[in-house]
């Protein structure tokens, strides 16, 4: 198996008749999925998602995709194909776009619905093109088949890329329910048909790799809602994904059988779900779905609410709730159920939301204490039995965490790919397909670009380090004033700390030190504030670090007069 290299350099120039595959997102991750084709100098994404910020990235809205290696090619690119409308494959769109506008927007009929309506509050209105599983367009110097393959969400679709390099088979987020809710199998007659052809490079979906077995069916989850509100004695508030329409179809028909009404939370929830039942999606009866506002005029055994927050989002509806933020209030007897998976990395998170909502008296079912979530990826036994239909020439794990994309390649091998023909790359990290195989050829950059309000790429790693030690640790300002001449102290040190758990009192016992190296520095001639800054902030760093063990960010302020 081949695998990225830390020394990697820039790849060289792209081989005639070769296809160069670079992904910019999803490898080593769960989110943030992007993958750049490359053929004849023109360019084919597949998919622009976001990746989610984790307790270290404090701040952080969104992280994106670096767009850099591709920003002075952006002529070049012929579309972007989306496999689905999950956030991690098309949140960053709007952004790309804001550098080209034109860039044509490819998929079903659903995802192409929920990105306009996101790229509407951009006020972007992009060029599209719907398609369909069994449509076959040419994009550029790329044929492009779409294929049918169900997830979590409906039209999801895989892509076959076919060019003189070779066929490249990109399944997206897929499983292979046998009995899903909207009987839209993944057809693994169409995906036999190109194993006929012959597969040169399958790009598989890693997420459940390492989970034994079968992913069970969506429809599962029917029996356990069913007993969760014949049980429940009060109000129901469900959290899910906002685009999770099969979810919240199992939610509605439970509503209704058991005589509730249902009102949406949340903006993306309201805006998604009036996409998927307008477009025929979602079936809602007559009645059924009722506005928020209209709740207080119902007994609480007859209201439902379905809202955004299951990953702890801090400012999503369900955390806000636990934290007493709402106009809704948690009270006894609620039944909270969370119908969704735990995204890596936001477990603490979630785990405080339930502690919040249970201390206000809610019953919250989860994951954890009952069958309130199935996965939208294929586990191990359907990636066998899928390489077996497939039987690719060169193999590369995609969306995941290294150690999804690691067993993801092991199950591959098991099923006859030879080693040197399975790549184990990550993001940034260039595969060329030249001749029939795969091999790494070199690297670009692909970093984290975050997202912070209204900005786009200035907050960087040093920025995000500074605001950890501010949470963690708090900050201590030191205000001096000196003599420009001489360099002599004419008033202060004042010192004043927060966050950081010390008195300001106590300080007095580090003024004299501080006073002491500012007189010597002055009759060394050292006058220049920055200088000065740099000796203060040493001198009270050592004596925070060997009084308290503690490392605050020290911001001393010297003035000149």
């Amino acid at each position: 198996m081949s695998h990225p290299h830390p020394e990697l350099g820039p790849p060289p120039p792209l081989p005639a008749g070769g296809l160069r595959v670079t992904p910019l997102g999803g490898l080593g991750e769960i989110g943030r999925n992007m993958t750049v084709f490359e053929y004849g100098g023109r360019l084919l994404i597949v998919d622009c998602g976001v990746l989610f910020p984790e307790e270290e990235q404090p701040g952080i809205d969104l992280i994106l995709p670096d767009f850099s290696s591709i920003r002075d090619r952006l002529d070049d690119i012929e579309g972007i194909v989306l496999t689905h409308g999950h956030e991690d494959h098309i949140g960053a769109v709007p952004f790309l776009l804001r550098e080209k506008p034109d860039i044509p927007l490819i998929g079903s009929k659903l995802t192409l619905a929920l990105i306009e309506a996101k790229l509407q509050e951009h006020r972007i209105r992009p060029y599209t093109l719907e398609v369909a599983e069994g449509n076959r367009e040419r994009i550029g110097p790329f044929d492009c088949e779409f294929i049918a393959v169900n997830h979590s969400i409906p039209d999801a679709l895989a892509v076959a890329i076919r060019t003189p390099a070779g066929m490249v088979v990109h399944t997206g987020d897929f499983k292979m329910d046998q009995l899903p809710l909207d009987n839209r199998l993944t057809d693994l007659h169409a995906f036999a048909r190109l194993s006929e052809e012959g597969i040169d490079l399958l790009l598989t979906d890693s997420t459940n790799a390492e989970v034994p077995g079968f992913t069970p069916h969506e429809r599962d989850i029917s029996n356990v809602l069913r007993q969760v509100f014949a049980s429940a004695r009060k109000r129901i508030i469900v959290a899910s994904f906002a685009s999770h329409v099969h979810r919240i179809q199992q939610i509605l028909d439970a509503a209704h059988e058991y005589g509730r009404r249902v009102a949406f939370v949340g903006r993306s929830m309201v805006r998604n779900m009036g996409i998927a039942r307008d477009l025929g999606y979602l079936k809602v009866p007559p009645g059924l779905v009722v506005d928020v506002k209209t709740l207080d005029d119902l007994p609480d055994h007859e209201v439902v609410l379905v809202c955004t927050g299951s990953q702890g989002e801090p400012m999503a509806a369900l955390s806000r709730m636990a934290n007493r933020d709402h106009q809704i209030r948690i009270v006894d007897g609620d039944t909270v159920i969370l119908a969704s998976s735990l995204i890596p990395g936001n477990e603490n998170a979630v785990y405080r939301v339930i502690n919040g909502l249970t201390r206000w008296g809610a019953n919250v079912i989860h994951k954890g204490n009952a069958k309130v979530h199935v996965s939208g990826h294929a586990s191990a036994g359907e990636l066998l039995y899928f390489y077996n239909i497939c039987r690719p020439k060169n193999l590369m794990p995609v969306h995941g965490e290294w150690r999804h994309l690691r067993a993801n390649a092991e199950l591959g091998a098991l099923t006859g790919v030879p080693h040197d023909r399975i790549v184990i790359a990550e993001d940034g990290v260039v595969v060329d397909l030249v001749e029939g195989k795969a091999k790494i050829t070199g690297k670009v950059q692909a970093g984290y670009v975050y997202v912070d309000g209204l900005s786009v790429g200035a907050v960087g790693e040093p920025a995000l380090k500074d605001r950890k030690i501010l949470g963690d640790e708090g900050i201590i300002s030191v205000f001096v004033v000196v003599d420009s001449s001489s360099g002599k102290i004419t008033g202060g040190p004042h010192i004043q700390a927060r966050g950081s758990g010390i008195e300001d009192s106590a300080f007095a016992d580090v003024i004299p030190k501080i006073n002491e190296v500012l007189e010597r520095s002055a009759q060394d001639g050292v006058v220049e504030p920055h200088q000065l800054q740099q000796l203060i902030r040493r001198t009270l760093g050592k004596w925070v670090s060997d009084t308290y063990r503690r490392r605050p960010m020290i911001l001393p302020v010297v003035v000149e007069v």
